[in-house]
């Protein structure tokens, strides 16, 4: 199929990309000149394990092309799937300013029936807003060119993405018209050719089906930090917990690990969006506004300990921070858990020594970039000389297993925080660590 995707961020770069894999004709658009360009020179703006090669192998076959106007996607084009950005608003609804703007350019430019396609993140009741910005430019135009609008929630894990893709847990399409399930099974067998992941569903309910997800996803996460959080009080440990609970098939293991909250570009803006749709209609959603609140203090959770350990004035301290990114296998912060911690440590007199796989351009160039109080390093291990503790705050695989000996060699004390209770309590006790895990008391 000939396909067409506006937005090459996170969401549309990807399903291009692994679109023109399955041997579609793809053309990505996106108004930045800048990284059209970049693109057309295999520069990729993102981080995602796999992407890159995919992206230089398929351009260089002809199957995935880049341009900034979007009537070079439309000339050939079946399918166009809008995949720009929804960001958060200042009362927590999602913005549709970009999707209304691409639908209208599609009614303006469009020649032959299409299928337009949402695959932003989007507020349920889009696809009705979608489809009267197309018609209306069709009628300032005084044609009647028949189209169809889907709903295809992207369920994309940073880090994964391209897995997730190539091999999904589901497709949800949310349509009510025949010739669109049609063409939309066809271009999603070669993914789910072994077995049949195809959820057909209408519109409305696809939409929401996304908000949902990610809000269920992060009420688990919340609800194991609020139980962790009980548990260093009445002096169980959450870890013992959790196994406790995910042996029975009804809870699973899959998001009951306890942590320093969660972050990216999806939780947080989703169930604040689902919170915001709730409070349109009248609804008090008492529990999605609780996974939320419980998420901000979370995040705060390392810092308080390292107060409550070296005291409000941090004056004079250093901290080696190992990971700044939300989760491992990416380079996005947005809304990252170190953000919160290394401001509110700053703030108190504190400085810190960082060191991230991917993320510290990021943090240089954008999140972090006016505070100087944060010093990056190449290596894990050069942040921690004259470090007071070390402060763990993203599961890279390799911060798993560190040479312990190395590090108490260099901190000053051998204190670890640990904001996502990845070490052996015992072995550190062993080798003579102060150890501050999240769900549990520490132990000297």
């Amino acid at each position: 199929m000939n396909l067409t995707i506006v937005g090459t961020g996170y969401v549309g770069l990807v399903s291009g990309t692994c679109f023109s894999e399955m041997g579609n004709k793809v053309t990505c658009i996106d108004v930045d000149k800048t990284k059209i360009k970049n693109l057309k020179k295999g520069i990729i703006p993102i981080y995602e394990p796999g992407l890159e090669a995919m992206v230089l192998k398929n351009h260089e076959r002809g199957n995935l092309n880049f341009s900034t106007k979007l009537s070079d996607g439309l000339k050939k084009c079946d399918i166009v799937f809008i995949a720009v950005g929804t960001p958060m608003g200042e009362d927590g609804s999602a913005d549709l300013q970009y999707v209304l703007t691409v639908a209208k350019q599609i009614g303006q430019e469009m020649q032959k029936e299409l299928i337009i396609v949402d695959k932003s993140t989007v507020p349920v009741g889009t696809a009705d807003k979608v489809k009267n910005a197309i018609s209306e430019e069709l009628q300032k135009r005084g044609v009647d060119i028949p189209f169809h609008i889907v709903s295809n929630p992207e369920f994309l894990k940073e880090g994964a993405a391209i897995d997730d893709f190539m091999k999904p847990d589901r497709v949800v399409i949310g349509t009510d018209n025949d010739f669109a399930v049609e063409q939309m099974r066809a271009l999603y067998s070669p993914f789910v050719h072994n077995r049949d992941r195809l959820i057909f569903m209408d519109v409305r309910s696809a939409e929401m089906t996304k908000y949902v997800a990610n809000a269920m996803l992060a009420t688990k996460i919340s609800f194991m930090n609020e139980v962790a959080n009980i548990c260093e009080l009445v002096g169980a440990d959450v870890n013992q917990v959790r196994i406790g609970i995910g042996s029975d098939s009804r809870i699973g293991y899959s998001f009951i690990y306890s942590g320093s909250g969660y972050g990216g570009s999806c939780f947080p803006k989703d169930v604040k969006a689902l919170k915001k749709m709730a409070e349109e209609k009248g609804y008090d959603a008492r529990l999605i506004a609780s996974v939320e609140e419980v998420n901000d203090k979370q995040k705060y959770v390392i810092a308080n300990k390292v107060i409550s350990r070296f005291g409000k004035n941090l004056l004079g301290k250093t901290f080696a921070l190992w990971g700044l990114s939300f989760k491992p296998g990416t380079d996005d912060m947005r809304e990252a858990p170190s953000i919160y911690m290394i401001k509110e440590l700053v703030k108190r007199g504190a400085k810190i020594n960082a060191y991230d796989p991917k993320a510290m351009d990021e943090a240089k160039h954008f999140y972090l970039k006016n505070i100087n109080e944060v010093t990056y390093f190449n290596s894990k291990y050069e942040t921690l000389k004259g470090s007071d503790a070390m402060i763990l705050l993203t599961e890279w695989k390799e911060f798993r297993s560190p040479d312990f000996d190395e590090l108490k060699s260099q901190l000053k004390n051998p204190i670890i925080f640990d904001g996502r209770n990845q070490y052996d309590e015992e072995r550190l006790a062993k080798k003579g660590f102060e150890y501050h895990q999240i769900g549990k008391k520490q132990i000297n």
